[in-house]
This record gives C-alpha cells, structure tokens and sequence, in this order.
C-alpha cells in the first residue's frame, strides 16, 4: 500500500498571491512544506498538485515532484483527487492532503494521520485536531473547532466556539482543527463526487460535506500545531518561530 502525500498548491490567492513562491528564512514556503512531508516516516512519496507552470518550475527547481491539474477544480480536494488518478494511486492506497501553507508542519503528524487506517480497513477519511493553549483561537473565526464523539469521530466542525459553555465555571479543551487530512483514494472519489452540502457552503469549509452526507471522519489528536500562512504579515510571526 502506498502513501502519497498530495499538497495542492495554487499562486493565485485573493489574499496573498504567489503564497507558495514567498520565501520563509531564506526557502521559498511550498519547499519547506515538502521537506518536512518528505520526512515522514510512512510517507512513501510527495507530489505538488498546481494549475500553474512557476510552481511546477519551483518544485522541479528544488528536486521534487510536481503534476499539473485543472484549474477547474472547485477545491483543493478536488485537486487532491485528480493528482492521485495522474500519478497512479490504486484505491486502496492512502492519500495525505498537507495544505501548502504549513511552512512549520511536523513529519511526526503525518504518520499519526494514517495510524488509524493500519488497524481499520473500513476507514475512509482522517484528520488532526489539537488542544488550544492560545484562548485568542476559540473565538477567532480563522480557526476552526472540532468537536467529536466517544469513539473520536467528528460530530461538527465550526469557525464558531464549539462546544459553548451554558455556565461560566465549566471547565473543558477546546480543539483546533488542523488542515490536514487522510483519504484511500476510493473514498476521495466518493468525496470528490458529492455535491456542495448546505453546511460546508455556509461555514466554508469543505469536511463538512462528508459528514453532511453520513460519512464519518476519524479525529486523530496530536499535540503538534501546525499555523498557517494566510496574508503576508504571517511571514514574519513564522520566521520568528523558525528562528
């Protein structure tokens, strides 16, 4: 079984164009990103999925393997899913989607996201959460909240608090969503295939398409975080960290 890591990559962003390109402490961001999921130790190999040739270029630049996809795809699930038909996934083989914007990503999440599909075959879909420490990111709306049930399935995702405290002395973890995920491709292409749900279209985020439609979604908790490059004052809060 081969375990691919698919990061989609796109240059254009109405917030931050060229993201992938910018370069964090002297290393362009979707390099980084690659390294570190290069390292995993069940990773069997890397690819970037892009709709542009100065990132296929730049990939190719600093060795590593790069596949031109659509630029009709309406998510970058759905540009996940064409990548791993272009290079040859069977359906059983597992596929990872590490966001390109996660220049500080530790290897170690990666293999803790597919550790559940080794002792569950039936499994179709993973993701990561963390405890929040910082009390800023239960309230902002840029990071997103998971909830999930006994058996660590998720229950609801929301850029809202969740759960919300009806009394002021309940004491209780809050859980970040971290953008990363694990598919077999069979299911990827059940995911890829369904239409836009209700939820996902009002909160914005697309896992909640699965579960919209009955599929279950594996939580994995890491105590790896993983922030994000959205806007370009980001850089500087990254480089202080790899500082």
């Amino acid at each position: 079984m081969k375990i691919a890591v698919i990061i989609p990559s796109r240059y254009g962003s109405t917030r931050f164009e060229g993201k992938p390109l910018v370069p964090i402490a002297g290393k362009m961001m979707i390099q980084r990103v690659y390294e570190k999921a290069s390292q995993a130790d069940k990773v069997t190999e890397v690819v970037v999925a892009t709709d542009d040739k100065r990132i296929i270029d730049a990939v190719h630049g600093f060795g590593g393997n790069a596949v031109m996809t659509s630029e009709k795809n309406r998510s970058g699930t759905d540009r996940v899913a064409e990548a791993a038909e272009l290079i040859g996934l069977d359906l059983d083989d597992i596929v990872i989607n590490v966001q390109g914007d996660q220049p500080l990503l530790d290897p170690e999440c990666l293999d803790q996201v597919v550790e559940p599909f080794l002792s569950d075959p039936d499994l179709g879909m993973t993701t990561l959460a963390i405890a929040i420490v910082n009390e800023n990111e239960i309230t902002n709306p840029k990071d997103v909240k998971v909830v999930f049930d006994t058996k660590g399935f998720a229950l609801y995702f929301s850029r809202a608090p969740i759960p919300f405290a009806r009394d002021d002395d309940t004491y209780f973890d809050t859980y970040k969503h971290l953008g990363i995920y694990a598919y077999t491709r069979r299911f990827l292409e059940i995911f890829k295939n369904l239409p836009e749900g209700k939820l996902e279209k009002i909160e914005k985020l697309e896992q909640l398409r699965a579960i919209e439609y009955g599929h279950k979604i594996k939580v994995v908790v890491t105590s790896y975080d993983s922030p994000e490059v959205d806007i370009p004052e980001d850089i500087e809060r990254i480089e202080s960290i790899i500082r």
